[in-house]
Parts: C-alpha cells; structure tokens; sequence
C-alpha cells in the first residue's frame, strides 16, 4: 500500500512564495512519473507541473517561469517551489505519482489529499 502525504499550502500575500511537499511511503519500488495538479472552484483540474524520470519537466503556460517541481529521490518525496504567486494561482494543490510496487509491473497513479494554497491581500 502506497500512501502520500502533502504539505506546505497555506495564506500567502501576492508576489509571496511557497513550497508544496508530497512525500510517499509504502511499498515502492520505483516512480516513474510525478505530477502536481491544481483545482480552483468552479475550473475543471489542471496539470501544473510533471516531472519524468530522467529529469525531463513540464509547466503549464500560466506557471512557468514561476514555479520549479523536483525532488529528494533518498526520500521519495517531491516538491513545488512557488514564487511571485498570484491570486489565480488560489486553488487546492494535488500530487499524484506515477509508481511501481513491485519490479515489472504496470505502474499505478497515487494522489494525495490536496492542500490549500490561498493568495490574497
């Protein structure tokens, strides 16, 4: 059983910065993809940011140059580096990694339970 644990979502002034952790644990042989996604009310969700073994990275157009998502592979943890936030960036926060318990098997998607990130003055 593979279980994730967010973090790091909070109150933030605009032009602030936060850091989103997502930190997995249970049987896990590998990960192979890891995603943040976000969901405002009333939006549909959205693909942040993607991080793919081997280092390759993916931001939506409306965070880039903004955010940064990386990881602490030794703790099999994952990261969302928030800055010059905006108040459209208000939503909660969502990781989900692309994992395989065991070697050869097909991976599976694991979501963790969302933080809140709110950015207001």
């Amino acid at each position: 059983q593979v279980q994730l644990v967010e973090s790091g979502g909070g109150l933030v002034q605009p032009g602030g910065s936060l850091r989103l952790s997502c930190a997995a644990s249970g049987s896990i042989f590998s990960i192979h993809v890891m995603n943040w996604y976000r969901q405002a009310p009333g939006k549909q969700r959205e693909l942040v940011a993607r991080l793919i073994t081997g280092g390759r990275t993916n931001y939506a157009d409306s965070v880039k140059g903004r955010f940064t998502i990386s990881r602490d592979a030794s703790a099999n943890t994952v990261y969302l580096q928030m800055n010059s936030l905006k108040p459209e960036d208000t939503a909660v926060y969502y990781c989900s990694l692309e994992i395989s318990e065991r070697r050869g098997l097909i991976p599976y998607d694991y979501w963790g339970q969302g933080t809140q990130v709110t950015v207001s003055s």
